[in-house]
């Protein structure tokens, strides 16, 4: 099977934003407003995506706000919403049934045991696939910045999502079953982690997406290095989404660089509007034995890779 896949790549849409961080507390009582100009924004860019016939559409991490990790402002909590029925899913299940297409919507997510960073997966009939919550929740700083995520919300917790479809398979990174295949999500941080490719891989993922707010040297190296690399190993397609651009009040630089790469390397770029990445994933392609001879699912040997060195 083929088919266009679409990643955004862009920043938040609220044209009201104060002019300095200190400025932050004057947003208080409009975060619906903010959520409302942002989700107004994700809908022109799905039917963007689908008049150059995308079939799936990935929308960057947190997608209905600015990145506000980057300091500690309790307002943000505000802007969490429940992952099955709040208004970003109602609206935007909507927007997959009138165009046909599988989304990836990663929104701030209030449940009663907390507030998660969570991805939602809607098919292209409208109907509720599951979701993913963030599992790495990081807090750290780099030569371009700080950031601070544990402020805003926990690791995910393995339970199921209020509202959504129990997860099939790895409680903490499950795949879902869409119009377009097998899918996985793995938000931001959690690429970093040896195992949670592998794990979605085995989970039967066919095409995985990587939300994520991402900047700096070392994030940006990596950006290149570790979904080629994954891809590779474990025979997926891999797209990695990022902000791009500087947003009010913090004017931190994002670098974009969204892209969506395969087993034999990164595929071209069939967009012609500078937010959205579009390429054609072709999933047969993965039947194929690998261009380089190995095969190491088969390979594998399994229960060796942690066991203690001999004394």
């Amino acid at each position: 099977m083929s088919f266009r896949a679409a990643l955004t790549q862009t920043l938040n849409a609220f044209g009201a934003m104060p002019g300095s961080v200190a400025e932050l507390g004057a947003l208080a009582g409009r975060l619906d407003e903010l959520r409302e100009a942002n989700l107004h924004h994700q809908v022109e860019l799905i039917e963007a995506a689908a008049r150059q016939g995308a079939r799936l559409v990935g929308l960057g991490e947190l997608c209905t706000g600015p990145y506000f990790a980057l300091g500690r402002e309790p307002l943000w909590r505000g802007l969490a919403e429940p992952a099955a029925d709040g208004p970003t899913t109602s609206t935007l299940r909507a927007v997959a049934r009138r165009l046909g297409v599988v989304l990836v919507v990663p929104l701030y997510e209030a449940a009663p045991e907390g507030r998660f960073n969570t991805a939602v997966v809607i098919d292209a009939d409208g109907e509720l696939r599951g979701g993913y919550r963030k599992v790495h929740v990081p807090v750290g700083s780099n030569e371009a910045g700080a950031f601070d995520e544990a402020f805003y919300y926990q690791p995910s917790n393995g339970a199921p999502i209020p509202g959504l479809p129990p997860p099939e398979g790895n409680p903490y990174f499950p795949t879902f079953s869409t119009a377009v295949g097998r899918i996985g999500v793995a938000i931001c941080y959690d690429r970093h982690f040896e195992g949670v490719m592998s794990a979605l891989a085995r989970g039967g993922a066919q095409l995985v997406l990587s939300p994520a707010v991402t900047f700096g040297a070392q994030s940006r190296r990596m950006w290149e290095l570790e979904f080629a690399v994954d891809a590779a190993r474990h025979r997926l397609f891999i797209g990695g989404s990022n902000r791009k651009g500087r947003e009010a009040p913090w004017n931190q630089e994002f670098f974009g660089q969204s892209h969506f790469v395969g087993p034999e390397g990164r595929l071209p770029d069939l967009s012609t509007d500078p937010r959205l990445v579009i390429a054609e994933i072709e999933l047969e392609r993965l039947a194929e034995p690998s261009a380089s001879g190995w095969d190491l699912a088969r390979d594998r040997r399994e229960g060796i890779y942690e066991r203690p060195r001999p004394e």
